[in-house]
C-alpha cells in the first residue's frame, strides 16, 4: 500500500488548543472523510497511478450523466466531490473502500489545497500592494494604476503587467501543516495554523511532498 495519506475535508473554521505546557496552538478544524475509494489507474492500463476518491455522497438527480454512469459501473455511490491522488503503487486500495479520518495521525505533516477566498473584482491596491497616489489638490492619481506601458517603442503593454483583476478563488496549497489532533469519534482532523478557502470550503489533506516530520511538539 502507498505510504502516501490523504483525504477530502470540508473547513469548519478556526480555533485553539492547549498543550499540557499551557502552550496556545491555532488550529483549523477539518470535517475529514469518510471518502469512499471510486476508482483506480493503474500504469499498465492508464499510464500513471492514482487513487480517485468521493466525498460528501449525492443524490442521482444532483450528479452528471457521466460521473453517475462511472459510479453505477464501479459498485459505487455517486458522490459531489470526486479527486484524484497519485501514488507510486495502488496496491491495498479497492473500489468501495472507505477511507476515514483514522487515516492521519498526530504529527503527521500535511499539505492542504483548496480554493481560497474570492474577492472578487480588485484594484491594484488590493490585489498586488500598489502604493497609493499623494492626495493632494489636483491630484488624479489617489487609487488609479498609473502608466502602463512605453511610448513609440515598445508600442505595446507587456503580457504580465499588473492590473486590476478577480482577486481570489485560485487553487491554493499550504504546506507542511502539522497535525495538532484526529478527534476520531467526531470525524475531525486538526492542523495547526490557516487553510484555504471559506467556510465549508472542500480541501484536499495530504502527506507532504517536502519538508521533514516536524512533529506535534515543536
Amino acid at each position: 500500500m502507498s505510504d502516501i495519506k490523504f483525504l477530502l475535508a470540508r473547513k469548519k473554521g478556526m480555533s485553539q488548543i492547549f498543550r499540557e505546557d499551557g502552550t496556545v496552538v491555532p488550529v483549523t478544524i477539518l470535517e475529514a472523510g469518510p471518502c469512499t475509494v471510486t476508482g483506480l489507474r493503474t500504469q499498465e492500463h492508464d499510464g500513471y497511478s492514482a487513487v480517485q476518491i468521493g466525498f460528501l455522497p449525492a443524490r442521482d438527480k444532483h450528479v452528471n450523466k457521466p460521473q453517475r454512469v462511472a459510479a453505477e459501473k464501479a459498485g459505487v455511490k455517486a458522490h459531489r466531490v470526486l479527486r484524484e491522488f497519485r501514488v507510486t503503487d495502488t496496491g491495498g486500495f479497492e473500489v468501495g473502500q472507505e477511507l476515514k479520518v483514522e487515516t492521519f495521525s498526530t504529527g503527521d505533516v500535511v499539505d492542504v489545497a483548496g480554493a481560497s477566498k474570492g474577492r472578487g473584482f480588485a484594484g491594484t491596491i488590493k490585489a498586488h500592494g500598489f502604493a497609493r497616489g499623494p492626495e493632494t489638490h489636483g491630484s488624479m492619481n489617489v487609487r488609479r494604476p498609473g502608466a502602463i506601458g512605453a511610448c513609440a517603442y515598445p508600442g505595446r503593454v507587456f503580457k504580465g503587467t499588473r492590473m486590476a483583476k478577480h482577486y481570489g478563488a485560485k487553487r491554493t496549497t499550504v504546506k507542511n501543516l502539522v497535525v495538532e489532533g484526529v478527534d476520531q469519534e467526531m470525524g475531525l482532523v486538526l492542523v495547526r495554523g490557516g487553510v484555504p478557502g471559506p467556510p465549508n470550503g472542500i480541501v484536499e489533506i495530504r502527506t507532504a511532498k517536502t519538508g521533514a516530520n516536524q512533529g506535534g511538539s515543536n
